[in-house]
């Protein structure tokens, strides 16, 4: 299936075929992570990790199972959830007192001790963060890494003695997805969301999305800013400088393996996966081209510059099987080796390496003696092609209209690539619910930061400068 024809299929086939998970496991939504699959997704942790130590977060792991009497404090929280959790209510024969949630996010496990862990204004800020798996009951049809019930996530919880103080973290944050997605060249919008699309019991959602080939938005992140929307049903308090309590300010920070998702759509094409260099595996693939002449010398020189390429810090592999270049190069296609490295007794004679880039399919030729240098400029050229790549999709995926007229009607078909939306919009929840249930299209939100975007609203007309953006989602 080509990926212009029917991105779904495609996105089903290249899963599979480059062997990143293994979804026959008799759980419908919760897949097997194979090796492959789950070193990709653990590079993209390490740099998710390296950004929140960096910025003096500290790595918790809190329990799988939330008392039934915790996550139900906060109303608003309970309400949003309540049709996707999943609970437990016996251990062994008994049936539990409480019964328990199996976390769907972590709000309601931490802030319990938070409220333990914060006295005064010297415990603040707390910045914690943790990468576990969560569990929502989807009831659509699932999807590897986009739509699943068990959830690799990664989610950061702060406090703060001031709303200004949270406010100044969700910057941080914005600084932290940046470094992030820049590592998978993925662009992104970032849009508040509407009051009805929010997280339950934020104060708002900064949605992080980005475009899919056929023109679908996909949801990567999410931040929040809470106010005090927790920490009041919870207690969370501390002492300030004059002796008075009061409550805490609340932000999160949250990613899922969507991340993955959204780098095999946005960068793979009809061959197969796309991997950017910093999360690939194997960043470049040596191949022996094995012929009578001098057969065991191309064999040490592949075996040196393998070496020479893990030492200098390149992730190599040399792939030694006794198979044909041909299917060598086809399997490192599906699986995505931004880098492929031949050798053969030609290359020797002429004191060189062979390459092939996986993203433009550019072939050439790098001296001997400055392989690891040469090798790691393309890697980072490779990189900027592919993130260039994707914004260009992203910018031309996007279409002003001024009228309801301009909506692109007709059911939505897997064959056809969608468009983005963009308008004015009054900001009204009336206007958003009549535009949304008259053209099929979700409101995604208003750009956080924007500036003025001076027009009238897409449906009641009125003069107005909030910019919005509409899509059809994954």
């Amino acid at each position: 299936m080509k990926k212009e024809e029917n991105f779904s299929e495609w996105y089903n086939e290249i899963v599979e075929a480059a062997g990143l998970c293994d979804k026959r496991y008799p759980i419908k939504g919760m897949n097997v992570w194979t090796p492959y699959g789950w070193k990709v997704m653990t590079m993209i942790d390490s740099y998710t990790r390296r950004e929140l130590d960096a910025t003096g977060h500290g790595e918790v792991n809190f329990p799988l199972l939330i008392p039934e009497t915790e996550f139900k404090k906060e109303k608003e929280h309970i309400k949003g959830f309540d049709a996707e959790v999943y609970w437990v209510t016996r251990a062994g024969e008994n049936e539990l007192d409480v019964p328990l949630v199996v976390r769907p996010t972590s709000e309601t496990a931490m802030y319990p001790m938070f409220s333990l862990w914060i006295r005064s204004h010297q415990d603040l800020p707390l910045k914690i963060y943790q990468i576990v798996n969560t569990f929502r009951y989807e009831t659509k049809q699932t999807r590897a890494f986009i739509r699943v019930r068990e959830i690799h996530f990664f989610e950061s919880h702060t406090c703060h003695t001031t709303e200004e103080d949270a406010q100044c973290q969700i910057e941080e944050d914005i600084e932290i997805l940046e470094k992030i997605s820049r590592e998978l060249c993925l662009p992104h919008f970032l849009l508040v969301r509407t009051d009805w699309d929010k997280f339950p019991g934020a104060y708002y959602t900064v949605g992080i999305d980005t475009v899919m080939p056929n023109g679908r938005t996909l949801q990567i992140g999410s931040i929040h800013h809470y106010r005090t929307n927790f920490s009041v049903p919870y207690d969370i308090t501390y002492e300030d400088l004059d002796g008075e309590h009061k409550h805490a300010h609340q932000t999160t920070f949250g990613m899922s393996e969507r991340l993955l998702g959204a780098v095999v759509g946005v960068h793979g094409d009809d061959k197969g996966l796309i991997l950017p260099p910093p999360i690939a595996p194997f960043q470049a693939v040596i191949i022996p081209i094995i012929s009578k002449k001098a057969p065991e010398q191309v064999t040490d020189a592949c075996k040196l510059v393998t070496d020479i390429l893990n030492r200098s810090g390149i992730r190599s592999k040399l792939d030694d099987r006794n198979e044909r270049p041909g299917a060598k190069y086809y399997e490192w296609e599906m699986r995505g080796a931004p880098l492929r490295i031949e050798i053969g007794a030609r290359d020797l004679e002429n004191g060189v390496v062979s390459f092939a880039r996986r993203d433009t399919g550019e072939k050439g030729a790098i001296a001997m003696d400055s392989v690891s240098a040469g090798t790691r400029m393309l890697l980072d050229d490779i990189s900027a092609t592919l993130y260039a790549r994707a914004r260009s999709v992203q910018d031309s995926s996007v279409t002003d209209i001024s009228s309801l007229k301009d909506v692109p009607k007709g059911e939505l078909d897997e064959t056809k690539t969608d468009r983005i939306l963009r308008m004015c919009w009054c900001g009204s929840p009336e206007c958003g619910h009549k535009f949304e249930d008259s053209t099929g299209f979700k409101i995604l939100g208003t750009p956080y930061g924007a500036q003025a975007f001076p027009g009238k609203c897409i449906v009641c007309g009125k003069e107005s400068e909030k910019q919005a953006y509409a899509a059809h989602t994954m």
